[in-house]
């Protein structure tokens, strides 16, 4: 983490960054585990003629002998990061029993190879040779970055007698998965490459990049994919881009190179400079995104998945975990999630989780990652807990954070709560509505309509730390309840279903993107005070494929209690601080009638 922050402070841009907390464990007087840094030869691409070289530290339990084996957990860095940010679960999973292989992605922490996003066919096919060497296999580990001295081979991982194809191998170790963020992409692409792989516990991590990167409320196609790309992540997009200059230097390659980005696949800042510049992706950046993603090719994703997500998470929403969730269930994949507070965009609340010290006790996170590995790689009998758990920052509690974690048997959970646009501002419960309408005008040039905090900013600033609604009077239209009389905590996604009237855009959507309308949709809370506050600075991007036909939004999911005394407020604006949005100014009227809607998931 050190490292990353340090080179934010040089671009003075934040990046995508692994938020997967760490923590100091109890002293010991001797180590219960040995430490080697390794060189491992991987070859990868799509024609398996590239060369890379990945350095990873293999921790080994003293105990851990050729007669008395273990099972083994593969892990690695968030973006930006290296093998060093991942000491703590290494020596924590060590002392527990398990061999790590904590290791620096491709194009970080002194692995070589260019940065592709967990690309299945160079990070896979890199992670699926690090598992071959955790179950023995010669040819892979070298002392020395030059591949003179071969390490000897590993033979203290337990072997399964068949992989989960059913096909017997001569190297098959018992490993599991784990990592955040970036670290928790290549988990999925392992496994697609690897039937060996047993299970996987991904942190925060995205199902479609082309979503997490240009997101669209509407037009879904399946889970969070859509027909035409969104709008474009400006400030999330420049610390990526910011990554890219300053990867060199990060890997220690001084002097840097002269190119732009030097460390990425070739497509990734191009893309990103065409989606800033357009508000939208290019179709080709986005199929290569896709490609990158676990939507793609989720059905060779056969192994149980311990899938937890940020509620405070401006990069990968809760939506995309919704998305991987579903479609793991629908294939029949033994599957589990978890929304915690922590993300990309806020840290953890006390007694969630610390993967340095596995003391199920003290934190809730914590003790469900322990037992699920226990029990998928161990073959222990413990229970792998709750099929979902949310966590509620309206609960008190002291120490563990579990007393403020809700279950359930399934998801979704609670029952929908319908809201209709009524008059010329009001969102009521009732099937009666009064004739009314709002209008106004998006920005030029994808400008904002407010100043809000930069949505990058809340990981490293305690979530958002200035969250009120700002849009300028003209620029968008809202509509909100009475004041509550009784509490409404809502789990889930909101949904809206609109129809605007924008002529122009009516004319001009038929060349694409370019000329469809774009607007933003979300859900604020009204305190007493009067003002609205964004719920984790969530808002929902919409190109609207049809200016001319009715079209439902899939806003980011939210876990919020609405006090007694607030007010629900709906708001669509022209613009947003956070997104480059549509570069002609529209006009925009939305009537109010039965048929435009806001649905909200509520639970008891």
């Amino acid at each position: 983490m050190r490292h990353l922050r340090l080179s934010v402070l040089l671009v003075l841009l934040l990046t995508l960054v692994a938020l997967v907390p760490s923590g100091s464990g109890p002293a010991s007087a001797a180590p219960a585990y040995t430490v080697t840094t390794l060189h491992f030869k991987v070859v990868v691409g799509p024609d398996d003629d590239q060369v890379c070289d990945v350095v990873g530290d293999v921790y080994v339990p003293t105990r851990a002998t050729r007669t008395n084996r273990v099972p083994a957990i593969l892990t690695t860095n968030g973006f930006g990061g290296s093998k060093d940010d991942q000491v703590g679960i290494g020596q924590a999973f060590a002392s527990r029993g398990y061999v790590v292989l904590s290791y620096s992605g491709l194009g970080f922490g002194g692995s070589s190879c260019k940065i592709t996003l967990d690309d299945p066919d160079w990070d896979g096919k890199a992670g699926r040779q690090l598992v071959s060497y955790l179950g023995g296999a010669g040819g892979i580990a070298y002392l020395d970055a030059a591949y003179t001295q071969p390490a000897p081979r590993l033979g203290v991982v337990v072997h399964d007698r068949v992989d989960h194809r059913g096909i017997a191998r001569k190297i098959d170790p018992r490993v599991g998965t784990l990592g955040g963020s970036y670290g928790g992409g290549f988990q999925f692409a392992t496994a697609a490459m690897d039937a060996r792989v047993d299970t996987l516990v991904p942190l925060i991590t995205w199902n479609d990049l082309s979503y997490s990167l240009a997101p669209n409320g509407t037009d879904q196609t399946r889970g969070v994919s859509t027909a035409h790309s969104g709008s474009a992540k400006l400030w999330w997009g420049v610390g990526l881009s910011a990554v890219g200059l300053t990867s060199d230097l990060q890997n220690g390659q001084v002097p840097p190179d002269l190119l732009t980005c030097p460390n990425f696949a070739d497509f990734v800042c191009p893309a990103l400079v065409a989606g800033g510049a357009t508000g939208y992706l290019q179709a080709g950046d986005v199929a290569s995104l896709r490609h990158a993603s676990v939507a793609s090719y989720l059905p060779r994703i056969k192994v149980p998945v311990l899938l937890a997500q940020g509620e405070n998470d401006t990069l990968f929403n809760l939506n995309e975990a919704i998305a991987t969730y579903q479609a793991l269930q629908r294939q029949g994949t033994d599957v589990k999630m978890i929304w915690h507070s922590w993300g990309h965009s806020g840290p953890a609340a006390p007694g969630e989780i610390d993967l340095a010290d596995l003391d199920p006790k003290a934190h809730y996170e914590t003790g469900r990652i322990v037992r699920w590995m226990d029990h998928y790689l161990k073959d222990s009998d413990v229970g792998t807990g709750p099929e979902f758990a949310y966590f509620r920052d309206w609960v008190s509690y002291d120490g563990n954070a579990a007393p403020a974690y809700a279950t359930a048997s399934s998801f979704p959970v609670g029952s929908d709560r319908v809201y209709r646009l009524s008059g010329s501002g009001d969102l009521v419960t009732g099937t009666t509505t009064r004739a009314g309408s709002q209008s106004f005008l998006t920005t030029a040039a994808g400008l904002p309509t407010g100043i809000n905090t930069l949505d990058v900013l809340g990981g490293y600033l305690g979530s958002q730390p200035v969250n009120e609604v700002t849009d300028l009077p003209g620029t968008y239209a809202s509509w909100q309840t009475p004041a509550l009389t009784a509490p409404v905590s809502v789990v889930g996604t909101p949904v809206a279903r609109l129809k605007v009237s924008a002529p122009s855009a009516a004319v001009t959507q038929a060349i694409g993107e370019a000329g469809m309308l774009v607007v933003y949709v979300k859900v604020a809370d009204v305190g007493p005070d009067g003002k609205a506050r964004l719920i984790r600075g969530l808002e929902a991007p919409v190109r609207i494929p049809d200016v001319t036909k009715p079209f439902t939004v899939r806003l980011p999911a939210i876990v919020h209690r609405f006090e007694p005394g607030h007010r629900i407020r709906l708001i669509v604006a022209g613009g947003s601080i956070n997104y480059r949005g549509g570069l002609e100014p529209t006009p925009v009227t939305i009537a109010s009638g039965p048929g435009q809607t806001l649905t909200l998931p509520v639970v008891r």
